[in-house]
Protein backbone atom coordinates (compact mmCIF):
# COMPACT_ATOMS: atom_id res chain seq x y z
CA UNK A 1 0.00 0.00 0.00
CA UNK A 2 1.34 3.22 -1.10
CA UNK A 3 1.00 6.38 0.90
CA UNK A 4 -0.56 9.90 -0.93
CA UNK A 5 1.97 12.53 -0.84
CA UNK A 6 -0.72 14.95 -1.69
CA UNK A 7 -1.62 17.23 1.13
CA UNK A 8 -5.25 17.13 2.02
CA UNK A 9 -7.08 20.16 1.37
CA UNK A 10 -9.61 21.88 2.83
CA UNK A 11 -13.55 21.86 1.77
CA UNK A 12 -14.01 25.04 0.25
CA UNK A 13 -10.29 24.67 -1.83
CA UNK A 14 -11.13 21.54 -3.40
CA UNK A 15 -13.76 20.10 -6.09
CA UNK A 16 -16.12 18.68 -3.08
CA UNK A 17 -15.95 21.73 -1.03
CA UNK A 18 -17.36 23.41 -5.09
CA UNK A 19 -19.67 21.28 -5.30
CA UNK A 20 -21.34 21.86 -1.53
CA UNK A 21 -21.10 25.06 -2.19
CA UNK A 22 -23.20 25.00 -5.11
CA UNK A 23 -25.85 22.38 -3.45
CA UNK A 24 -26.91 25.46 -0.80
CA UNK A 25 -28.30 27.49 -3.40
CA UNK A 26 -30.31 24.98 -5.37
CA UNK A 27 -31.79 23.62 -1.46
CA UNK A 28 -32.95 27.48 -0.69
CA UNK A 29 -34.13 28.07 -4.22
CA UNK A 30 -35.88 24.67 -4.01
CA UNK A 31 -37.46 25.82 -0.23
CA UNK A 32 -38.12 28.89 -1.65
CA UNK A 33 -40.03 27.26 -4.84
CA UNK A 34 -41.92 24.90 -2.02
CA UNK A 35 -43.20 27.43 -0.39
CA UNK A 36 -44.15 29.61 -3.31
CA UNK A 37 -46.47 26.51 -4.50
CA UNK A 38 -47.93 25.94 -1.92
CA UNK A 39 -48.68 29.78 -0.66
CA UNK A 40 -49.14 31.25 -4.07
CA UNK A 41 -51.64 29.03 -5.11
CA UNK A 42 -54.06 29.82 -2.03
CA UNK A 43 -53.53 33.59 -3.12
CA UNK A 44 -54.11 33.02 -6.56
CA UNK A 45 -57.41 31.76 -6.28
CA UNK A 46 -58.23 34.22 -3.49
CA UNK A 47 -61.79 36.86 -5.20
CA UNK A 48 -59.91 39.69 -3.72
CA UNK A 49 -56.02 40.42 -3.06
CA UNK A 50 -54.48 41.49 0.49
CA UNK A 51 -56.10 44.56 1.59
CA UNK A 52 -59.13 44.52 -0.11
CA UNK A 53 -62.69 43.06 0.34
CA UNK A 54 -65.27 41.68 -3.08
CA UNK A 55 -68.21 44.11 -3.78
CA UNK A 56 -70.78 43.34 -6.10
CA UNK A 57 -72.65 45.06 -8.99
CA UNK A 58 -76.39 46.32 -8.03
CA UNK A 59 -78.64 44.48 -10.37
CA UNK A 60 -76.45 42.27 -12.11
CA UNK A 61 -73.77 39.24 -11.76
CA UNK A 62 -70.72 41.82 -12.04
CA UNK A 63 -67.95 41.90 -9.31
CA UNK A 64 -65.29 43.96 -8.23
CA UNK A 65 -62.46 44.50 -5.07
CA UNK A 66 -62.23 47.79 -2.99
CA UNK A 67 -59.77 48.43 -0.85
CA UNK A 68 -60.29 47.62 2.76
CA UNK A 69 -61.59 51.06 4.64
CA UNK A 70 -63.27 52.55 1.14
CA UNK A 71 -66.69 52.59 0.75
CA UNK A 72 -68.30 50.57 -2.36
CA UNK A 73 -67.86 52.69 -5.82
CA UNK A 74 -71.28 54.01 -7.06
CA UNK A 75 -73.16 51.13 -8.11
CA UNK A 76 -72.02 48.44 -5.93
CA UNK A 77 -72.27 47.26 -2.74
CA UNK A 78 -70.85 44.72 -0.29
CA UNK A 79 -71.98 41.49 -0.33
CA UNK A 80 -74.44 40.76 2.63
CA UNK A 81 -73.00 39.16 5.76
CA UNK A 82 -72.53 35.46 5.75
CA UNK A 83 -72.79 35.11 1.78
CA UNK A 84 -69.27 36.52 0.59
CA UNK A 85 -66.96 34.22 -1.59
CA UNK A 86 -63.90 34.42 -0.48
CA UNK A 87 -62.22 31.82 -3.16
CA UNK A 88 -63.00 31.01 -6.76
CA UNK A 89 -65.51 28.69 -7.60
CA UNK A 90 -66.46 28.17 -3.28
CA UNK A 91 -70.30 28.24 -2.73
CA UNK A 92 -70.91 32.47 -2.53
CA UNK A 93 -68.67 32.53 -5.75
CA UNK A 94 -70.91 29.92 -7.69
CA UNK A 95 -73.72 31.80 -5.83
CA UNK A 96 -73.51 35.38 -7.31
CA UNK A 97 -73.27 33.78 -10.57
CA UNK A 98 -76.79 33.57 -10.53
CA UNK A 99 -77.97 36.09 -8.12
CA UNK A 100 -77.56 39.61 -7.42
CA UNK A 101 -79.41 42.02 -5.29
CA UNK A 102 -81.34 44.85 -6.09
CA UNK A 103 -81.32 48.56 -5.28
CA UNK A 104 -83.13 47.83 -1.93
CA UNK A 105 -80.49 45.31 -1.18
CA UNK A 106 -82.98 42.56 -1.49
CA UNK A 107 -81.17 39.06 -3.22
CA UNK A 108 -82.88 38.23 -7.00
CA UNK A 109 -82.14 36.30 -9.58
CA UNK A 110 -79.59 37.60 -11.77
CA UNK A 111 -81.50 38.90 -15.12
CA UNK A 112 -80.30 36.67 -18.15
CA UNK A 113 -77.99 37.99 -20.30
Amino acid sequence: MRASLRPRTAPSGGRRGRRGRRSVPLLVLAAVSTAFAVTGCSQADAVCGGGEYPVLNVGSTGSACETKGHEPPKGYTRYPKGKVPEHVGDKWDTYWQTHTVDRNGKIIKAPKG
